[in-house]
């Protein structure tokens, strides 16, 4: 009987020097999910997508030289290029021209030959270099500047090997190629937006501009159409909480995954807040950042 006794009063014993264990085990959770849930609100500071390291591909073939320096400082916004190649065949006299830009980019031009009259032979050179380099583990992600179709199957395959892939081409990109990038601009947008501040035009959604100023926009800008509209109306309720608002860092982060070639200087706009304050169907809100006491925190909500 004494010994039945004992044997309670053991795991009765057991019992209480494991509840501290417990509960600390769980404080530990709830002080986790609380640090979670700072990082989640941009508290603790991330790494800076400035030091993203890029390896910028140039298909010269397909690319402006004239727009070059304004490319390369595009991609500085998104990266540190840390690798800069550009191909073609510099046996050419057509590709005379370049040089100047490529000294003053220090970019490495890749010699490749056109093998056949009137085919773009920089293609298989730089999926080759490309998949050199997603193996050499150097770099955070890719930058391909081209207009050409050819790069889809590259892009797609990078973004599975867990890059980050920036497309950069004209407004006649196929559509496939801009779909397996993770972001991709313009160059008429890069151009514009480089442009000195006395020739950029006006956005073409407002109707004060004069006749002149809206033909040098139609080159430059698309239409703030009821599509796109649309499209951000629902982005934010897909990410709306159950009063309807929305944070527009999330609004754009999923904008951006559905349509890759968004970019709202493609609509006049230098800041997506600004082209969501153009907008009548949207209404927006400042809150101030509590947690970090630094700035204030955009909202967004349907009408």
């Amino acid at each position: 009987m004494h010994y039945i006794h004992f044997i309670v009063a053991r795991k009765i014993d057991v019992c209480k020097s494991i509840t501290p264990t417990v509960d600390h085990i769980l404080a530990k959770s709830r002080h986790v999910e609380y640090n979670e849930a700072l990082c989640n609100e941009e508290v603790f500071p991330m790494p800076n997508k400035n030091d993203m390291r890029l390896a910028v591909l140039i298909d010269a073939d397909n690319a402006p030289r004239t727009q070059l320096k304004s490319i390369m400082e595009e991609i500085a916004v998104h990266g540190t290029p840390t690798v800069k190649r550009i191909y073609g065949d510099w046996t050419s006299n057509t590709m005379d021209s370049w040089k100047d830009s490529l000294l003053h980019n220090a970019i490495t031009p890749i010699q490749q030959y056109g093998y056949t009259k009137g085919k773009n032979s920089t293609d298989s050179a730089m999926i080759i270099d490309a998949m050199d380099i997603l193996y050499s583990e150097r770099v955070d992600g890719f930058c391909i500047v081209s207009s050409d179709s050819d790069f889809t199957r590259l892009a797609t395959r990078l973004r599975e090997a867990g890059m980050k892939v920036i497309g950069i081409g004209e407004r006649k990109t196929p559509s496939p190629f801009i779909a397996a990038c993770d972001k991709f601009i313009y160059i008429e947008i890069i151009r514009a937006a480089h442009a000195p501040k006395g020739n950029k035009p006006k956005p073409r959604h407002d109707t004060r501009q004069d006749k002149p100023a809206a033909q040098a926009a139609q080159a430059e800008q698309l239409h703030l159409t009821r599509d796109i509209i649309d499209a951000l109306i629902d982005t934010i309720e897909d990410v709306a909480d159950e009063d309807g608002w929305a944070y527009l860092g999330e609004v754009g982060t999923l904008l951006l995954k559905k349509q890759p070639s968004f970019d709202s200087r493609n609509y006049g706009f230098s800041k997506l807040t600004q082209l969501i304050q153009a907008i009548d169907d949207i209404e927006m809100e400042f809150r101030p950042n509590l947690i970090a006491n630094n700035g204030q925190l955009i909202y967004v909500r349907t009408k």
